[in-house]
């Protein structure tokens, strides 16, 4: 019969709790290394809630050194074209904490930040975030309250960055057929991959 574990107690029955050093590793600012490692970050994962609970992951991908770290306690990014759905942006609005994963490609560590976040409008750093001519007309100020590295076990067991492991292109089911399945749209698979492709060289 399936278990569900509801208290830390029942959760240290199956995992021993961790040595010290990884216990007490968080830090509440931007380390002179962590800072190198997120300015190489191309990528990141956004993560935000709403005041009922729900949650919410967003991939964020800029060229590395966009993510600008203005002051050892904050980091800030911008906000570029989307779905307009606004789902972290509105998150933000409701509730300000946010978690915020940063990856290098080629490198299984990762560095983690959770802290509280403000949307920014006519910041002076704008004009350094411009990517194809286009400057940003808003940005997200994160203030870190901790930051830790997170190492590169589950990249270990993944094989993410290893091409060998990858799927054939043709297993893999496209954004369009994806979104025709999620939706029941009544378009051709192709002609939504199309349209995505198309919207998609205007990122910015």
């Amino acid at each position: 019969m399936t278990r569900v574990i509801e208290t830390e107690a029942e959760l240290r029955e199956y995992v021993a709790p961790p040595p010290q050093f990884i216990a007490e590793k968080g830090i509440d600012h931007i380390d002179a290394e962590s800072r190198r490692f997120i300015e190489l970050s191309p990528f990141f994962l956004l993560a935000t809630s709403a005041e009922d609970g729900t949650c919410d992951v967003s991939p964020r991908g800029d060229p590395p050194g966009s993510v600008l770290v203005l002051d050892d306690r904050t980091l800030a990014f911008a906000n570029r074209k989307g779905n307009g759905r606004l789902d972290s942006l509105l998150n933000l609005l409701q509730r300000p904490r946010v978690g915020l994963l940063f990856m290098v490609p080629g490198s299984g560590d990762t560095i983690r930040v959770n802290g509280r976040a403000r949307i920014v409008a006519d910041a002076p750093y704008l004009e350094r975030m411009v990517m194809k001519g286009v400057v940003p007309d808003l940005a997200v100020e994160v203030t870190v309250e901790e930051l830790f590295l997170h190492c590169a076990r589950a990249f270990v067991r993944s094989s993410l960055w290893k091409p060998e492991s990858w799927p054939a292109k043709r297993d893999v089911p496209s954004a369009g057929q994806i979104a025709k399945s999620v939706s029941g749209a009544q378009v051709a698979a192709d002609e939504i991959d199309r349209a995505l492709e198309v919207a998609a060289l205007d990122a910015y």
